[in-house]
């Protein structure tokens, strides 16, 4: 059985779920969040950074989207992230533009892949196969869109994905 056409089909769905978010969401609450650093607009960058980050097949190979803001290493490192702002959020139209780039490499990217590696790529991922990793990064965009949508359903957004695939 190749797996392949389903991890890209799961890539993608997982993709067009993220962009619902991003399209139903509105304005006052792109830049909310409790506390700040919990912003939807840094929630959503960051299940967008990771799923391209950990499609790739190592993390040499992994190539940053050419419009990728100069300072999207500052909303996760070092320790004390969680205290730092970022008076520049990410537009809405430019983390759509972001996603959709990532929906481009999906395809030939996970084509690609060697799952039968025994490494993910990714010396802070041990003990963990290739195929495996691509496996946890789905569930990682899945459990990102889950909290986008119930944020966006106490707000009385439905998201409606009946029947995505």
């Amino acid at each position: 059985m190749d797996i392949k056409p389903a991890l890209t089909q799961q890539y993608r769905a997982g993709l067009a779920m993220l962009a619902d978010c991003v399209r139903l969401c509105p304005d006052d609450l792109w830049i909310a969040g409790e506390p700040a650093w919990r912003a939807y607009w840094r929630i959503v960058f960051h299940a967008a950074f990771f799923t391209h980050l950990y499609l790739a097949q190592t993390e040499s190979a992994f190539q940053l989207w050419p419009d990728c803001p100069a300072n999207y290493r500052s909303l996760w490192d070092g320790a004390a992230y969680e205290h730092r702002t970022i008076d520049d959020p990410i537009t809405q139209a430019s983390t759509l533009d972001y996603i959709a780039f990532i929906d481009t490499l999906v395809a030939p990217t996970v084509d690609a892949l060697d799952l039968d590696s025994d490494e993910t790529g990714f010396p802070w991922y041990t003990d963990m196969s290739k195929l495996s990793h691509e496996l946890m990064n789905l569930r990682h965009i899945q459990g990102h869109v889950g909290q986008l949508s119930e944020l966006l359903m106490a707000h009385g957004i439905d998201t409606d994905w009946i029947g995505k695939a």
